[in-house]
């Protein structure tokens, strides 16, 4: 007589279910060290930084008495363990300290600024991906044609090209001499406090209470440094998307759907490019996270009052709360867009787990 043995073997369903909490803890997990890694970057950036924390809030002119007294208050008199301990006690409270700029909080500065940063970048990307990936599309289905040169050219000029000579040039041709777009700031001097600032973007802003004199204006001031700061983007996804899109070109279920009898357009916009679709994500998302951090020199030529020219006034100045309070924030954002793409994968090719 035969016994047969019943093993309680764990359903697929249960399976699953644990791999996806094992995923969800090793992100976790590593979020969680990049930050603390990160945290750790900045406070040691603030104590290597040849500048003096405490000279830069009492003067070089002060006696020795309030030296001490607010190096103290800094707890830059402990060691340099201890003082660890107070910037994360500190960090956790979301103090940042004051700014040598204004005398207030950082947090609540930055909050005031960002938003019109956030703004300049948002419609630079849009124009960078929107203009970018056509392009990159286009030269690599005439690969090693005039059109194909000629966005290699654009792709070229915009690495090369310093950002500031092309705000400059612009602002020469466009506002000086042709009079399309308006000038620096984000809005025309007659306008400046007329729409209230309910979510800090301005465009959002003006639409929402109706203001369209004001909208129109924000839109003349943003389009064109938008521009600006987008060509570097555009060059770098137009030449990622076509290096992407020739490679899918040669692969053999290319040949095979075109042996099909299926069109061109449905070769290169259904098979080609929608293998090429997760990949982009990422691409677009370091771009973006690029923009917001390489605003600086735009925001200066333009006079936009974002976070970019904040943080280059806290640099002449020798203010290091603002500096690690930056640093800091922009770290962050790299890690919340990449922690973004992740989740977009899942929608754009379901096949990712």
């Amino acid at each position: 007589m035969t016994h047969t043995t019943v093993t309680n073997a764990p359903a697929p369903r249960k399976r699953l279910s644990r791999k996806r909490y094992s995923k969800f803890g090793k992100t976790l997990i590593s979020v969680a060290t990049t930050l603390f890694l990160l945290v750790v970057l900045t406070f040691v950036i603030g104590r290597l930084m040849p500048i003096d924390p405490v000279t830069a809030v009492v003067g070089p002119d002060a006696d020795r008495a309030t030296y001490l007294k607010v190096q103290q208050e800094l707890g830059l008199d402990q060691p340099i363990l201890q003082q660890f301990g107070i910037f994360l006690s500190r960090l956790f409270q979301g103090d940042f300290g004051t700014t040598l700029l204004t005398g207030r909080p950082v947090m609540d500065d930055i909050a005031r600024v960002f938003p019109a940063t956030i703004e300049l970048a948002t419609v630079a990307i849009f124009l960078g991906a929107g203009i970018g990936i056509p392009l990159g599309v286009y030269a690599a289905v005439n690969r090693g044609r005039f059109a194909d040169h000629a966005v290699r050219l654009v792709a070229l000029l915009g690495h090369s090209t310093p950002i500031f000579w092309i705000g400059m040039m612009g602002l020469m041709l466009f506002y000086a001499n042709l009079g399309w777009v308006g000038g620096s700031g984000r809005v025309d001097i007659y306008y400046e406090g007329l729409t209230p600032d309910i979510t800090g973007f301005l465009l959002i802003d003006a639409l929402l209470e109706g203001d369209m004199d004001v909208f129109w204006s924000a839109v003349s001031h943003i389009i064109l440094p938008a521009s600006v700061l987008a060509y570097a983007s555009i060059a770098y996804i137009s030449r990622i998307t076509r290096s992407f899109m020739l490679e899918q070109l040669n692969q053999e279920y290319i040949i095979a759907a075109r042996a099909k009898g299926v069109s061109a357009r449905g070769v290169i916009w259904r098979h080609a490019f929608k293998n090429i679709r997760v990949q982009l994500v990422t691409i677009v998302a370091l771009s973006y996270g690029g923009l917001l951090e390489g605003a600086v020199l735009v925001e200066t030529v333009f006079g936009w009052p974002g976070f970019g020219q904040y943080l280059t006034n806290a640099l002449v100045i020798g203010d290091m709360n603002v500096v690690v309070a930056c640093t800091l924030i922009i770290g962050c954002l790299f890690i919340a867009l990449n922690l973004i793409s992740d989740l977009l994968y899942k929608f754009l090719d379901p096949r990712i787990k």
